[in-house]
């Protein structure tokens, strides 16, 4: 009995100190709510607060509604921040050649360029490249992750 108090105080003490720990290190480096907010003008602000990815239907590069409302957030965001370059990337799903998914990656995102760039964005600001099926955002065989790795990616660099 004496071995299981002594066991259920330590585990105690264990997890006291692990939860003081973490509260304490916040409160010593000023993170805490504000932790997750991003800095202005930064990467991460641009996927957080604008989104980064414009998201097509299958076999097909033309932008749709959703897509068009995403571009037009980047590039208020673009002209915002004049001195910011980007590239972006075109992704397909696993079905097909791998030569067919990097041409179809490459109109993606292209797509994705042309419209920002008829949105007033500086085509000598945004590069193009395509990956393909070669870097899938979400690995799975199933409609839910194809739709999920169809996408032309702006990413800031």
């Amino acid at each position: 009995m004496r071995f299981k108090i002594t066991g259920l105080c330590l585990a105690l003490s264990v997890l006291a100190a692990c939860s003081s720990s973490s509260v304490d290190q916040s409160a010593a480096t000023g993170a805490g709510a504000t932790m997750n907010a991003a800095v202005p003008g930064s990467a991460e602000d641009f996927v957080q607060n604008v989104g980064d990815r414009v998201f097509f239907a299958f076999d097909r590069y033309d932008v749709a509604a959703e897509g068009q409302a995403v571009l037009h957030r980047q590039a208020e965001w673009l002209k915002k921040y004049p001195s910011t370059l980007v590239v972006v990337e075109g992704h397909c799903d696993e079905r097909g050649t791998r030569e067919y998914n990097l041409a179809l990656g490459e109109r993606r995102a292209h797509s994705v360029k042309n419209y920002l760039i008829s949105l007033g964005v500086d085509a000598n600001r945004v590069e193009v490249i395509s990956y393909g099926k070669e870097r899938p955002f979400v690995v799975g065989s199933n409609e839910e992750t194809w739709a999920q790795n169809r996408v032309g990616r702006t990413v800031i660099k």
